[in-house]
């Protein structure tokens, strides 16, 4: 994979993106003295080389009560079941992350919920998906750190 070349205006922009999806690219412009069609070009540029995918919105869900996360760890009866155990995982709209992993489990996943009895419906739906031998979950009491942007900054900042 190639790595992709960006230059100072490329970081800056980024850098307030990172901070403020909704940034305007105006307000960039202006900050950046440049004009806010280089700002668009660039971002353009940037989305179809691959490096910006999007942009997210970020929601408190303990205020639309789903403050319950649990981490689910899925043991597969056979691993070429991955596939199939990820395509029903993903029917569920509660498990909101995924990894096949190393180790103990086949796949970790994350569910958020209202509360244990939500949870607990959700876990029983995970458990009776064909393929999956048995689960183990781990109850978050708090989610302390979540901070993406610590992360791009310092990957934007290296290259």
């Amino acid at each position: 994979m190639n790595k992709v070349k960006l230059d100072e205006i490329d970081h800056q922009i980024l850098d307030m993106l990172i901070d403020n999806t909704r940034t305007p690219f105006t307000d960039i412009a202006k900050k950046l003295l440049i004009s806010a069609g280089t700002v668009h070009v660039r971002v353009k540029k940037m989305e179809e080389s691959g490096i910006i995918k999007g942009s997210s919105l970020t929601l408190d869900y303990v205020k639309l009560g789903y403050s319950f996360i649990a981490y689910v760890g899925i043991f597969l009866e056979k691993t070429h079941q991955t596939k199939f155990v990820l395509e029903r995982l993903s029917q569920i709209p509660y498990v909101t992350v995924a990894h096949i992993t190393t180790g103990k489990f086949n796949i970790f996943c994350k569910i958020r919920a209202k509360d244990t009895t939500h949870a607990k419906n959700i876990i029983f739906k995970i458990d009776d998906i064909e393929g999956i031998s048995r689960t183990e979950t781990m109850i978050s009491l708090e989610e302390s750190i979540n901070d993406k942007r610590r992360l791009m900054h310092t990957i934007f900042n290296e290259l």
